[in-house]
């Protein structure tokens, strides 16, 4: 099968700080030979760097809407610097969360629509958060104008996700379209066209239905492959190769 690409993986956070190396092999040897790796704060970017210095590891530098309390507004400043200097493969994770309570929804789009504009200056895709967010993410990017990038976990409606497309966005899909009872996911897989989606398994969370309340880990993404296969209703190799070429054109990854 074509080599996979995962195209949301938190490869640096501390639950994989004992054993780094072996799940790294681990999804080599699962096929995974290529992972994007966003960041989550500022704090985090050097350590982001550090563990991305390995083959087919690929940074991505930004703000996550969650982590708000962490977040400054001279951060966005750091960020272009960051952005100037490493040259990452994308602008992320950021975006926007109005699932979690008492998250500041103002401050979340001061810092998503600086990371847009940023995006857009470097000429870099976006990965974007968007649980219970969908509408509002979709009204910041047509404000910017001139983006392009990944709705990463994509939770939203069929016609949302078609406005997504016609934006130049992708959706990325990972392990809660592995289960049963995910039908509306299911369904927008089974008919969107294929140069729209990446695969993802945003490890160490999100695990697949095979190993639900473990810890996820980028080795997983072939069951997340297989079984959107299966949904489609072609061979494996066939999600394989596309979403990899899809990943491939939107990060700029060789």
């Amino acid at each position: 099968m074509p080599a996979l690409i995962d195209s949301h993986c938190h490869l640096d956070a501390p639950e994989f700080d004992s054993d780094r190396a072996q799940v790294i092999e681990r999804a080599r040897a699962a096929g995974v030979a290529t992972q994007v790796v966003p960041a989550i704060d500022a704090a985090g970017w050097p350590k982001l760097r550090e563990v991305c210095a390995g083959d087919g590891l690929h940074p991505a530098y930004g703000l996550h809407p969650m982590y708000l309390d962490s977040h400054r507004p001279e951060h966005l400043d750091e960020l272009r610097g960051w952005l100037e200097r490493e040259r990452p493969c994308a602008v992320g994770e950021c975006g926007l969360d109005y699932f979690v309570e008492g998250l500041d929804r103002p401050r979340q789009s001061f810092y998503f629509e600086g990371q847009l504009a940023l995006a857009r200056e470097f000429d870099l895709p976006v990965i974007v958060h968007a649980r219970h967010a969908v509408d509002a993410c979709i009204a910041a990017i047509r404000r910017v104008g001139g983006l392009r990038g990944v709705v990463h976990s994509y939770s939203g409606s069929e016609e949302q996700a078609r406005q997504l497309w016609k934006l130049g966005f992708l959706i990325g899909l990972g392990g809660p379209v592995t289960y049963d009872r995910a039908q509306r996911l299911r369904r927008i897989v089974a008919a969107m066209p294929i140069d729209c989606l990446l695969l993802e398994t945003d490890a160490p969370d999100q695990p697949d239905a095979q190993i639900r309340g473990q810890r996820n880990e980028p080795a997983r993404l072939s069951h997340v492959c297989e079984v959107i296969a299966q949904l489609r209703g072609v061979p494996p190799a066939d999600i394989a190769a596309s979403t990899s070429d899809n990943a491939r054109r939107l990060f700029g990854i060789a």
